[in-house]
């Protein structure tokens, strides 16, 4: 059983990471298959469709950039996230890979944060900072991360466990360097 609140994966991905019309197509077939839902089970059943889709879509680093294969870039982007524990947020793990990270958050029914604004802030913060970092690298008017987020909520414990396990294996099944294995790009908390 989880603990009471809200426990989600959060996907976050780099601006560009996805080819513009494969993303629209992918868009397109997720809003139509959760039109064509008859129940919660086919609606859930559509949201991970989906989320495998996308995910394979940013593993195929076909565009775009891969900043957080840099080490400063992934361990900001890793302090960040373990700061929300500071805000009453829990993160229980997270992965960082070339173009996007994954990160399982659960927020506390007594926490009194609403989650849509403390990824808002995640991600202004981390971007602002990227920013800095990459001075010269990214033009001005650019973005660092692409606009919104997308988030799976974890039905149950069972669920969760299956998500922590990919997310702890997915830089090996991508034949990721072995440092992407390690801090700052995998947490386990």
């Amino acid at each position: 059983m989880l603990p009471p609140g809200e426990t989600i994966l959060l996907t976050l991905r780099l601006a560009g990471s996805i080819p513009a019309r494969a993303g629209r197509e992918l868009h397109a077939q997720h809003v139509a298959a959760q039109q064509a839902a008859t129940s919660p089970e086919a609606h859930r059943r559509a949201e991970k469709r989906f989320f495998v889709a996308f995910d394979e879509l940013l593993d195929a680093r076909t565009v775009g950039p891969a900043y957080l294969e840099k080490e400063k870039l992934a361990e900001l982007v890793a302090g960040e996230l373990l700061m929300l524990e500071e805000q009453g947020l829990r993160v229980p793990g997270f992965v960082l890979l070339p173009n996007h990270l994954h990160a399982v958050l659960h927020l506390p029914v007594s926490s009194g944060l609403s989650l849509y604004k403390t990824t808002e802030l995640l991600h202004q913060r981390t971007a602002a900072q990227a920013r800095r970092l990459l001075r010269g690298q990214l033009s001005p008017e650019a973005d660092f991360w692409h606009p919104g987020s997308h988030e799976l909520p974890m039905l149950d414990a069972t669920e969760l466990a299956r998500v922590q396990a990919y997310l702890l294996a997915h830089p090996q099944r991508l034949g990721l360097p072995e440092r992407f294995r390690a801090w700052p790009y995998v947490y386990e908390g």
